[in-house]
């Protein structure tokens, strides 16, 4: 495969929206519990009785329609989208990837945002104070939009580890945090990618409140060696899947 291209944005997109059918049941199973007490500040915000399925309207079953053209040439660029008097300080890596729906069809037009901590682990926002460094070249952010395969991409420095007041000595693996959204509000994400081989992975008591080794799986992005950038950037995969639209009614799973 050979369809990283940096800059610019990747793909060209429709303005109209094709496909406004009723989406599949969410698989609540695959979904961890509101009320994870391991993980302390789902305490106080999880709901504690049974939520109500509603049948879905039209708010549901839409979105708005995003194109590359209303984004910016280095949007996806996170290494120099914000530098100012130099490049920011870290390991160099790309990410990209595939956005499908659970039919394993694309979904194209999904607007991807991204945001992270640098290679200090503090993130640009006046409520850190980690004593990480906090780097003048690097802002944390980016957002693409999907082409017509699905595929994304963007290049970035490799986020690094920070503790955190869960409980004492308790620290969040590096980590890229993901908004998708997709052709309809049902199908709306908010996800984060860990990095393959990274060990504090099994030891956060967020990633715990996963009970399936599948899902926990689906959120570790791999090596993708045949894509690094010589010289330059290692390579890393994480596709993502979001809820899908309904074609025939035998489709729904």
């Amino acid at each position: 495969m050979s369809q990283i291209k940096l800059p610019p944005l990747t793909g060209a997109l429709s303005a109209s929206l094709t496909a406004t059918g009723h989406f599949g049941h969410r698989d609540t199973d695959a979904h961890p519990p509101a009320y994870t007490p391991g993980y302390k500040t789902s305490v106080l915000r999880s709901p504690q009785k049974t939520l109500i399925a509603n049948y879905a309207t039209l708010s549901e079953v839409t979105a708005p329609v995003f194109s590359p053209a209303e984004l910016g040439p280095k949007d996806n660029d996170l290494i120099t989208n914000f530098a100012k008097d130099g490049l920011p300080i870290g390991e160099r890596i790309v990410v990209h990837g595939f956005v499908r729906d659970e039919f394993g069809r694309p979904v194209k037009g999904a607007l991807v945002e991204v945001w992270q901590a640098n290679a200090s682990g503090r993130y640009r926002h006046k409520k850190d104070q980690y004593l990480g460094t906090l780097d003048p070249n690097f802002g944390g952010c980016g957002r693409m939009v999907t082409d017509e395969n699905g595929y994304y991409v963007y290049r970035t420095i490799k986020p690094g580890p920070y503790p955190w007041r869960n409980r004492i000595n308790e620290w969040r693996p590096a980590h890229i945090h993901y908004s998708i959204s997709g052709d309809g509000w049902a199908q709306r994400l908010i996800t984060q990618l860990y990095f393959e081989g990274d060990p504090l992975i099994p030891h956060c008591p967020i990633i715990k409140t996963i009970k399936s080794e599948e899902q926990i799986r689906g959120l570790i992005a791999l090596m993708d060696r045949e894509q690094a950038v010589p010289q330059d950037s290692l390579c890393y995969r994480f596709d993502i899947t979001l809820r899908g639209r309904r074609a025939n009614w035998f489709e729904n799973k």
